[in-house]
């Protein structure tokens, strides 16, 4: 007699089967149940997987509201104007002291650490173009805890970040002025850029736009003028005199640039911007590769070849830190007003990363906030789509510039330059991080991305380990060594002010935790 045939019950098709050994109705429970249970095992992980895009949708739709208003030449050249101020102009000085020539070997490292930082950052703004970028990316691939604690690391060193360029523009004032108190031209330049960013972004990127561009033209003019000095065109040649003079091209030795790479990096910090920018941009897939492929090359031009030229020209043992070495070689030529020139130069530079800077902190704290890891009042727009409270709370950097200025008056730069570092670092190091957990997401998902660097993790690795190293080295870095000393406590403050937070607020941690892994 023929035995009845019974389905199987699957959630994707019919499966028959013969059935000969078992009892009809014993074996009509055990297909049903079966079936069942396979139909809850392939349900569990489409769930899961539905879970996880809706958390992750919630989480960049709640920034909306920013006007999305960024020209894409606007973008490159805040990207420009963001890496270079007094990084380069004033703090170089330290690296030259500490490396020598070898400066030229230290930026040149701290380059490849850059542009390592670019392939990462790109490749996440393309495909999560919002305000809180690697903070939000973190949020999103790593845990709740790395994006609350990057964006908040992030605010307070580049407040403090602003406290130093201002201190920075005040010294550059003192070049025509010097009976003139610094705290004037710090209360002055604090409100005008105030007012800037309070604007709509529009404005904002307009502004910035001819900052950066004064800058770009200015190392242009800057390196032509170092070539002429060096070979000897409508000057008198100086050659590759003060390259092996003066202790040679490694005067301290190879450590010396290993520790001189520490200040290079400083340098390159405001080259994520154009990741935060991305949230304001017109058209950030179009827009964002482009800009962050000219600020690199830009950077890398202006950085290597603007300290081989201060090194060629001026005797680097006479490179010091009250000064910029920038203006030290216009000095060096004789032309009437050339210093004066120079002068001025860096002191736009330094007002544009101070424009700058308050356009990352306002928008970090917009960030926190509409994801309820700060005050509601900070997420808040104006009818311009500007976030003025968050702004006003950031220009605190300010504040603190006036009263480290007025009782630390011959330290103030250095030390508020070593508080901000690791927090700077700190990001670079998790952005990092970060692009390894999102390389390993789009890998499992097979989601579509546009790629800047090499495949692999090879290059976050890379990124990743040599922070790591500079970041231990600033322990031997004149001045710096405050970086571990108030940076080290400071990441164990955040992190029971997260863990603090969690308990209060465990619906919205939950949320940002089911999405990583």
């Amino acid at each position: 007699m023929t035995r009845p045939v019974l389905p199987v019950l699957c959630c994707t098709s019919v499966q028959v089967v013969s059935a000969e050994e078992m009892d009809w109705s014993g074996r009509l429970h055990w297909r049903l149940r079966n079936g069942l249970l396979r139909c809850r095992a392939m349900a569990q992980p489409e769930a899961a997987a539905e879970s996880k895009t809706s958390n992750a949708s919630a989480i960049l739709e709640r920034e909306a509201g920013l006007h999305r208003n960024l020209t894409p030449r606007q973008l490159s050249m805040i990207a420009v104007g963001g890496a270079i101020g007094t990084g380069l102009f004033l703090g170089s000085a330290l690296s030259v002291n500490l490396a020598g020539p070898g400066v030229i070997l230290s930026y040149t490292a701290a380059a490849g650490i850059a542009l390592a930082l670019m392939w990462a950052l790109g490749e996440m703004a393309v495909a999560h173009p919002v305000a809180g970028s690697f903070g939000v990316h973190a949020e999103m691939y790593v845990h709740p805890w790395a994006g609350f604690a990057m964006r908040y690391s992030y605010w307070l060193g580049q407040v403090i970040a602003i406290g130093s360029e201002m201190v920075a523009a005040s010294i550059y004032c003192k070049h025509w002025l010097p009976g003139v108190p610094s705290w004037i031209w710090i209360a002055g330049f604090s409100a005008a850029l105030v007012w800037v960013n309070a604007s709509s972004v529009s404005n904002f990127g307009t502004f910035e736009y001819w900052f950066a561009m004064l800058k770009v033209v200015t190392i242009v003019l800057f390196l032509i003028l170092g070539a002429a000095l060096l070979l000897g065109i409508g000057f008198p040649r100086i050659g590759a005199t003060n390259y092996a003079g003066h202790g040679g091209f490694l005067p301290n030795g190879w450590a010396g640039v290993g520790l001189g790479v520490a200040m290079a990096v400083f340098s390159y910090l405001g080259i994520e911007i154009v990741a935060v920018t991305s949230g304001e941009a017109k058209d950030p897939a179009t827009a964002l590769p482009r800009a962050m492929r000219w600020t690199f090359a830009r950077l890398g031009i202006f950085y290597i070849g603007g300290l081989a030229v201060v090194v060629g020209v001026v005797p680097w043992t006479q490179v010091g830190l009250g000064e910029s070495p920038f203006v030290r070689v216009f000095e060096s030529t004789g032309i009437p007003a050339a210093a004066g020139v120079m002068n001025f130069i860096v002191l736009t530079a330094a007002l544009s990363s101070v424009n700058c800077n308050l356009y990352l902190t306002a928008r970090m704290l917009f960030s926190l906030a509409r994801g309820g890891y700060a005050p509601a009042a900070l997420g808040r727009l104006s009818k311009r789509g500007t976030p003025v409270i968050a702004l006003l709370a950031s220009s605190l950097g300010m504040v603190a510039a006036l009263f480290l200025e007025r009782r630390y008056s011959g330290t103030a730069y250095v030390y508020m330059l070593g508080a901000a570092f690791f927090g700077g670092i700190f990001v670079w190091l998790m952005i990092f991080v970060t692009h390894l957990m999102f390389r390993r997401r789009i890998a499992r998902s097979g989601q579509p991305v546009v790629r800047f660097g090499p495949r692999g993790p090879w290059s976050s690795l890379f990124g990743a380990a040599a922070l790591g190293t500079v970041l231990v080295s600033t322990w031997w870095v004149p001045g710096l060594r405050i970086t571990l000393t108030a940076g080290l406590p400071w990441l164990l403050f955040i992190t029971l002010c997260y863990l603090g937070w969690r308990k209060v607020h465990r619906s919205n941690a939950d949320a940002g935790a089911g999405i990583h892994g």
